[in-house]
């Protein structure tokens, strides 16, 4: 099942589990499916991540264009809080975020539009998180919005982060950013 979510271009993407007393089977990407909800992206690159301890933010991170990357978000295993925030200038829903829980249980995906911020936190210890792109990564092309920025007022559930880059800990505020994205280039 796909359903659209109230910021524009966001999706939760629900795939059927078919289940018995050895676990399930589910199809997790399937490009006709995808196609025929209006929805037209060649994923380029799979990505995976574990993060050890619960509370772990990572994020929020993008690329630039020409570099830009949508990403379609699942949990591999354990549990997190997934999290958007639209950075289009222009766009109605501009510097607005959405979140939704992602975990190994409930087998939802997010798929996250080019011009959106993205990042987590987790909520069990040795969490996983696999997506998958529609560009390859670009150093060159890296952005970060502060995770924590009173700006957006992100509710991550959480008191204090467990973990956090340096990187991700120097980002800018929404007031201090410049985006490379415009609504309806993306």
């Amino acid at each position: 099942m796909i359903e659209r979510f109230e910021l524009g271009g966001l999706y939760l993407v629900t795939p059927r589990r078919f289940g018995d007393d050895r676990g399930f089977f589910a199809e997790t990407w399937n490009r006709k499916v995808f196609e025929a909800a209006g929805i037209e992206i060649d994923f380029v690159q799979d990505n995976h991540s574990v993060s050890a301890k619960s509370g772990t933010v990572r994020g929020l991170h993008f690329q630039a264009p020409p570099h830009a990357q949508a990403k379609l978000v699942r949990c591999g295993r354990g549990s997190l809080l997934d999290v958007t925030v639209d950075i289009r200038k222009g766009s109605p829903s501009y510097g607005k975020w959405a979140a939704v829980e992602l975990s190994a249980e409930n087998g939802k995906q997010l798929l996250i539009p080019a011009g959106f911020a993205h990042g987590f936190v987790t909520r069990a210890p040795d969490t996983e998180i696999v997506y998958k792109c529609s560009a390859y990564y670009n150093q060159g092309a890296e952005g970060a919005l502060r995770w924590n920025c009173p700006d957006i007022g992100i509710d991550w559930g959480i008191e204090e982060a467990a973990g956090i880059s340096p990187k991700d800990a120097a980002a800018p505020c929404l007031a201090d950013f410049e985006s490379p994205f415009t609504y309806g280039d993306c």
